[in-house]
């Protein structure tokens, strides 16, 4: 009977947990920032942003008035506010470490926007600190959440592709002719053609199943440089388990997603949010369609639910995976540099 008790007690805690909303203070309030902001707007939400950080004030005025958010210009008006239990970091990639590290000595939970870092270095400086100071590291891979990937996970990890051999993938968009910032065309910002925009999210993709990468060779062909730049990134990777992998990026053309496992007895194939096909050895094929899912509100809510529980519902994205996709990302970004093949940092 006490056990019974002391068990039904417990569950009341956990769901009060749960169930208590994360107040977070969302930095910097450009087009990414305010996706971030949209995709928590409605009621029900376990995160909430109660001040705005940005540089830009008058941009950002109208939208803290009508939602009732404090608004600054100060990174350490976040990190000193009691009230504020989560960062939420929308800024330029080459501010990320610092400021994961000045949160986590601020004891605030860090969710940052893709990359984490620009090179492995900081990156693994930027875990550290979360480890040090026993705080939540998120990243903003919100590709991990789409329903297609979700799926194609679930196949390679049921075994029915037999050996994983061999993964391919591409992600292209317009985002870099759409939403151009100055910042956004700074080589040391974005290096590598469209790495940071969208291969990043293939090497989330590829090192969430194949694990330690060992060797890149990476090449960008230059059509147009500028504020409407005209590239194409091709990548080959080698995994330390044998499995091979290539994937490109294209900027500026129509949006195309597309990650492909192939195993020796099978393949599956994720493309674009909501679609996979499985293929199976002896001609057998399944399609799969699912409804459309908002990805940047499941990564936040992932966030805040792994804040609420303690880490018992830990971040799907570990920090692991995390030092690797920068250690393979540094990689890319090397041998596209030298013109060389690059050993990855292990």
């Amino acid at each position: 009977m006490l056990m019974s008790q002391n068990l039904t007690a417990l569950k009341l805690r956990k769901n009060h947990q749960m169930n208590k909303t994360v107040n977070a203070a969302l930095i910097g309030f450009g087009w990414w920032g305010k996706n971030l902001a949209k995709a928590i707007e409605t009621s029900g939400s376990h995160i909430q942003f109660t001040m705005i950080v940005s540089k830009e004030l008058d941009d950002a005025q109208e939208y803290a008035k009508e939602h009732q958010i404090t608004l600054s210009d100060q990174y350490e008006d976040a990190l000193s506010n009691p009230n504020i239990t989560a960062i939420v970091l929308a800024t330029p990639h080459s501010l990320h470490a610092e400021q994961i590290i000045a949160a986590a000595k601020s004891g605030k939970h860090i969710f940052c926007e893709k990359p984490l870092a620009l090179t492995h270095h900081d990156a693994e400086r930027a875990i550290k600190a979360c480890e040090d100071n026993s705080v939540i590291l998120a990243v903003g891979q919100n590709k991990r959440f789409w329903p297609s990937m979700v799926k194609l996970r679930q196949v390679v990890a049921s075994g029915i592709l037999g050996e994983v051999m061999h993964i391919e993938g591409h992600y292209s968009n317009e985002h870099s002719t759409k939403f151009f910032s100055e910042w956004r065309d700074k080589p040391t910002e974005s290096p590598a053609g469209g790495l940071t925009g969208t291969g990043i999210h293939i090497i989330d993709a590829i090192v969430n199943i194949a694990g330690n990468a060992t060797e890149v060779s990476a090449h960008v062909a230059s059509f147009r440089t500028g504020k409407d730049p005209r590239d194409a990134t091709s990548v080959n990777v080698r995994f330390a388990n044998g499995i091979s992998a290539y994937f490109a990026m294209v900027r500026a053309t129509p949006i195309f997603w597309r990650v492909h496992v192939f195993g020796d007895q099978g393949s599956i194939e994720a493309i674009g949010e909501t679609e996979c096909i499985l293929r199976q050895n002896g001609g057998q094929m399944e399609r799969y369609t699912f409804p459309p899912a908002d990805s940047i509100k499941l990564e936040l809510e992932a966030f805040a639910d792994a804040i609420a529980s303690n880490n018992s519902t830990p971040y799907p994205i570990s920090t692991l995976e995390m030092n690797r996709t920068i250690a393979l990302f540094e990689a890319v970004v090397k041998s596209v540099n030298e013109q060389s093949i690059v050993k990855v940092s292990p």
